[in-house]
């Protein structure tokens, strides 16, 4: 059979296309190592495993290689829900042209994927496992509805054992991970709570930076850079709160730099019950400033006291601040 020259040109074109799609593919490999150290970042904030945010985005995005990825930088799959009033995109999924939320970065993606978890009421039981329990965490999504798939909880450990992502969820986790690369290491993971006894109640192990602890009152009882804290409802005040956790209003307001007499406590916001520290004890140095954030939410947000909070970023405390904006936290 003859072929004409314009006819082996093209197929020419066609396989090198082809090749160098192939040349341009993120391996899993290399998608971890790009992106780990926003997964412990968000496990230190919020105490979801790194290895489940990372097994999640491999499985989710096809390691940053999927079309959703790819266009609007959404590495978790998350549909545009109700309360979404950000950049969107529509692919189809279950059904035809569906709505995607699409962000300006991975990290974004990632910043989001992690305060989803933290609130939507179905995903609150997860709090409950320490953030070395990747199983339970695997389990727990699926329970709750994240994945369709009926597999989707043995996805996730499959991708988390055979690349050794339970080493970012230990102490130095990244030194660990780096270190455990073409050799085996040894780690115990516990699917209990970390937890000691004292006096008859539970102390949690203060690098489990978000899980919950307790319960009194009706109220959950978290804890986020070792400093114990709940969530308001509807209607609450500080007065409400502080005479079931027998505090004083003084006190509370002082834990959560509430300094206006009029200022009460939102449905959802966090209630510090107990002083707030001076410093972030986490890995993470730095947090970028969203639109509409202050220092008080970013403090509130880190378990840090407003007063340290600006000296170390040498402000006041009632300065503004910027989208994009570098704040140091330790």
């Amino acid at each position: 059979m003859i072929f004409s020259r314009t006819a082996i040109f093209l197929s020419g074109i066609m396989l090198l296309t082809v090749a160098s799609a192939d040349a341009q593919r993120i391996t899993r490999e290399e998608y971890i190592d790009r992106y780990k150290s926003i997964a412990v970042s968000q496990m230190e904030r919020y105490g979801i495993p790194a290895s489940i945010t990372m097994a999640q985005g491999i499985l989710e995005s096809d390691s940053g290689n999927s079309r959703l990825s790819l266009e609007s930088n959404n590495h978790f799959g998350i549909k545009c829900k109700r309360n979404w009033s950000g950049p969107r995109v529509y692919h189809d999924d279950d059904e035809a042209g569906e709505c995607f939320r699409a962000y300006e970065s991975v990290e974004a993606s990632y910043h989001d994927h992690a305060e989803f978890l933290d609130t939507q009421p179905r995903y609150d039981s997860l709090f409950a496992y320490a953030s070395t329990d990747y199983r339970s965490w695997a389990r727990g999504l699926k329970a709750a509805g994240y994945a369709t798939a009926p597999d989707y909880a043995q996805r996730l450990v499959r991708i988390i054992e055979s690349y050794k992502l339970y080493l970012l969820d230990q102490p130095d986790g990244e030194r660990l991970y780096a270190a455990g690369r073409g050799r085996l290491i040894e780690v115990q993971v516990d699917s209990r709570r970390d937890a000691v006894s004292v006096s008859g109640g539970y102390l949690i192990d203060p690098d489990n930076f978000r899980v919950t602890i307790n319960a009194h009152e009706g109220y959950n009882v978290y804890t986020t850079n070792g400093v114990h804290y709940i969530v308001a409802k509807e209607n609450d005040s500080f007065k409400n709160i502080g005479r079931k956790f027998r505090l004083s209003v003084g006190n509370l307001r002082k834990f959560n730099d509430a300094k206006g007499k009029r200022m009460e406590p939102e449905a959802d916001e966090v209630v510090f019950i107990e002083r707030k520290l001076t410093a972030w004890r986490g890995n993470a140095r730095h947090h970028i400033c969203r639109e509409g954030e202050t220092l008080r939410s970013v403090a509130q947000s880190y378990g840090i006291r407003v007063r340290s909070l600006a000296k170390i970023n040498g402000l006041k405390s009632g300065d503004p601040l910027a989208a994009g904006m570098e704040l140091k936290i330790k």
